[in-house]
């Protein structure tokens, strides 16, 4: 399968990120076709997926629309870490849940899992007509593969620092990651990885989105919340574009870094 990268000059490009993925697009032998929008947080994954959604009539899950329950994060919180009850990292989502909706959707209407973040808790269905040909599904993490054990032994923040000093909970992640997880990409046929400059833009970028959905999480609250996301974001920023079909490379302020021609 041949990669496309696009990034080498600091130049905005004539189409929109949608318009250019748009037109990228390949023929799928699959039902759903499953284009998967991978990136971190802020990176504009969703309003992309809305964009797509809108031009090709087809439905969107995101990746956070499967997170787990309270009451099975605390679970997992009391007997494996307490990290846990934050939702966010592998091990905190259904992915059963998210390979049972893509397989319904091949056959007739179908009922996607939303997630209600002001409540922390899985929110009312959505109801979406089938069969379906194509379904968009975006996340953070999309097509992440688990890290070298090696590369798990030292604390990359204060949050490990302070809250997994033995390394327990992000080992545990890492093998969820491994696990289930793999499945749900092997399931997507066409994967676009948002390039972020550099995980330091991250947590301005969540800001942002916070501060515009007139969110109740204060600038710090958040700069500790993206601690959770930075092992497996900057993972991905080294490695994302190895392992998606076509990577799309952003400045600090979400504009395309492409090249000429």
């Amino acid at each position: 399968m041949r990669k496309l990268r696009y990034g080498t000059m600091d130049v905005v490009p004539p189409l929109p990120a949608a318009e250019w993925i748009a037109a990228r697009l390949r023929p799928g032998s699959r039902r759903p076709f499953v284009l998967g929008i991978s990136g971190a947080q802020g990176s504009g994954k969703s309003t992309i997926a809305r964009a797509l959604a809108a031009r090709f009539g087809c439905p969107v899950l995101s990746l956070d629309d499967l997170y787990l329950d309270g009451a099975a994060r605390q679970r997992l919180a009391e007997t494996v870490h307490p990290l846990l009850r934050t939702r966010g990292v592998p091990g905190t989502h259904d992915v059963a849940a998210g390979l049972a909706a893509i397989e319904a959707l091949a056959h007739g209407p179908v009922s996607l899992p939303r997630f209600d973040k002001a409540r922390d808790e899985p929110g009312a269905a959505e109801p979406v007509p089938g069969p379906a040909e194509m379904l968009i599904l975006e996340g953070w993490c999309l097509g992440a593969r688990p890290q070298a054990e090696a590369e798990l032994a030292a604390p990359i923040n204060d949050l490990e620092r302070t809250q997994d000093p033995d390394g327990r909970w992000r080992r545990w992640v890492n093998d969820r990651l491994a696990g289930d997880y793999q499945a749900l990409w092997a399931r997507i046929d066409q994967l676009v990885f948002l390039e972020a400059p550099g995980f330091a833009v991250v947590a301005d970028w969540r800001i942002e989105q916070e501060r515009a959905a007139d969110g109740p999480m204060r600038d710090e609250q958040l700069r500790e919340f993206v601690q959770y996301y930075e092992r497996l974001t900057r993972h991905l920023l080294r490695h994302g574009s190895e392992w998606a079909d076509l990577t799309l490379r952003l400045d600090p302020f979400r504009r395309l870094k492409t090249d000429l021609g």
